[in-house]
C-alpha cells in the first residue's frame, strides 16, 4: 500500500543583512534547477513555531537564535514538486535575529540536516530574487518581505 502524503507544517526565518536574507541552497536534479529558501524546518508535535526556529538553527548551523527578536510575519502554502515527488507545506514565516554576530560576516555558513545532508547557506541579494536571476522560494516570500519592516542588524 503506498504511504499516505501528508501536509508538512513548517517554520522558517529570515535573517536580513541589509538587502541580503540567509538562504540556503537547494537543486532539483530533475528540473536541473537551483533555489534558494529561507532556514527553518519541520515543526514538531506540540512545538510552536518560535521554537522550530531556534532549534532548528541549531541543529542545522549551531546557530544561535535572539529568540526575543523573532517576528511573525505571516503564514504561505506550498505546493510542488521536488526530484519528482508531490508535496504540501503550510509554513510559518518569521524575520528575526542571529546572536552571533560574526555570522553576518561570513559569505557561506556550513551545516548539516538531521540525515546528513549538508547545508549550505548564504547571504543573497533581495534584488536577485526578484528581478527572477535566483528562485526564492516558497512562493510569495517576497511580496510577505515587502510588506513588512525588516529588523535591523
Amino acid at each position: 500500500m503506498p504511504k499516505k502524503k501528508r501536509i508538512r507544517p513548517l517554520a522558517i526565518c529570515v535573517f536580513r543583512r541589509d538587502d541580503h536574507i540567509l538562504v540556503a541552497e537547494g537543486y532539483d536534479a530533475l528540473k536541473d534547477e537551483y533555489f534558494y529558501r529561507p532556514l527553518g524546518g519541520g515543526i514538531e508535535f506540540g512545538e510552536p513555531g518560535i521554537d522550530t526556529i531556534c532549534r532548528e538553527l541549531m541543529e542545522e548551523l549551531n546557530a544561535e537564535v535572539d529568540k526575543e527578536s523573532l517576528k511573525y510575519l505571516g503564514t504561505l502554502e506550498n505546493i510542488f514538486t521536488f526530484n519528482g515527488v508531490p508535496s504540501h507545506e503550510i509554513i510559518m514565516i518569521y524575520d528575526g535575529t542571529l546572536r552571533e554576530s560574526g555570522l553576518y560576516e561570513q559569505a557561506v555558513i556550513l551545516g548539516e540536516e538531521a540525515n546528513g545532508d549538508p547545508i549550505r547557506a548564504m547571504w543573497k541579494s533581495l534584488d536577485e530574487f526578484e528581478s527572477g536571476g535566483l528562485i526564492l522560494y516558497p512562493p510569495g516570500l517576497m511580496d510577505l518581505l515587502k510588506a513588512n519592516i525588516p529588523n535591523s542588524v
